[in-house]
């Protein structure tokens, strides 16, 4: 396991939802995964990965596979970089059954999304993720989304949820800038943004870095941004912000995933296909890829 964090940033500034490498027949690619993980912390200045999350298609890979994965990384990586776990369901039980897992295979942290289609009100969310703190020694990183998940975790829930000696941090990817920054003022949650073009807007209101999907490829160059803004140099980290604004928005373009794994095989490192229901990208898409890392210098 890698050295303590800064308290205020438990899982360092710049971490990356690493996509899940399949071979050619859609399994699962422990092999590749190694590889990926090594470049993304070598290579890109990752502080950490979060594996099984939605950029790594966990919706579609089975609990045996989540654990394989996870084990896999943390002895690839884990000395030099923090294992965060995706481990969020719709189902309270079944969450807490996988983050029990995550920790048996060795991840330093858990990511836990809103649970998402049923829509539970937000007495609801604050039972659910305090049952999933209570049932884990591992520090938890809430995962806030609710363009997917349906419903936001509310401002109050969250101050709530801070409480909770386990619950330390947020992925925000919310979209509500102020409400974060109250969060942030009235409690100790370290706030990464979880959109890759809101990493500099949320430092300016506290903050402490980005868990990214562009940073497949821009990673290096997000980090220099973050450390620019955390030196004072703001007009660097903004020329920076500006730089990067062409792949941070383009690669969603068409679903994150996609793209990552279409850029990566382009760029030599074959990390296998999507698994249904998504598909690989088109000629199309690949070109606008091209486009958008070029623009960004990358």
């Amino acid at each position: 396991m890698p050295a303590a964090a800064d308290p205020a940033r438990p899982f360092g500034r710049l971490l990356t939802a690493m996509v899940t490498p399949f071979d050619v027949a859609g399994g699962l690619d422990l092999g590749r995964a190694v590889e990926l993980a090594a470049y993304l912390v070598d290579e890109q200045g990752n502080d950490g990965l979060v594996i099984n999350g939605t950029t790594g298609e966990s919706p579609t890979t089975s609990d045996a596979e989540k654990a394989d994965l996870v084990r896999a990384v943390v002895d690839a990586v884990g000395d030099r970089a923090h294992i965060v776990a995706g481990v969020g369901t719709f189902d309270t039980v079944h969450t807490i059954a996988v983050a029990e897992q995550a920790a048996k295979s060795g991840a330093h942290g858990l990511l836990v999304v809103t649970p998402y289609y049923s829509k539970p009100p937000q007495a609801g969310l604050l039972a659910h993720f305090r049952a999933v703190a209570d049932a884990t020694e591992l520090p938890i990183v809430l995962y806030d989304i609710p363009g997917r998940s349906g419903v936001p975790i509310a401002t109050e829930t969250l101050i709530a949820l801070a409480e909770h000696e386990r619950i330390v941090a947020v992925k925000d990817a919310k979209g509500d800038l102020p409400g974060s920054a109250r969060v942030m003022a009235e409690t100790s949650l370290a706030y990464y943004s979880g959109d890759d073009a809101m990493t500099l807007p949320l430092l300016s209101v506290g903050g402490v870095g980005v868990v990214g999907t562009s940073t497949h490829f821009s990673g290096a160059a997000t980090k220099a941004m973050i450390g620019a803004f955390e030196r004072g140099e703001v007009a660097e980290a903004l020329a920076l912000h500006r730089r990067l604004l062409p792949i941070y928005t383009g690669i969603f373009r068409t679903q994150g995933t996609i793209l990552v794994k279409a850029g990566l095989r382009d760029r030599g490192m074959d990390v296998g296909p999507v698994r249904l229901p998504l598909v690989d990208a088109t000629e199309h898409e690949l070109s606008h890829l091209r486009q958008d890392l070029a623009a960004a210098d990358l």
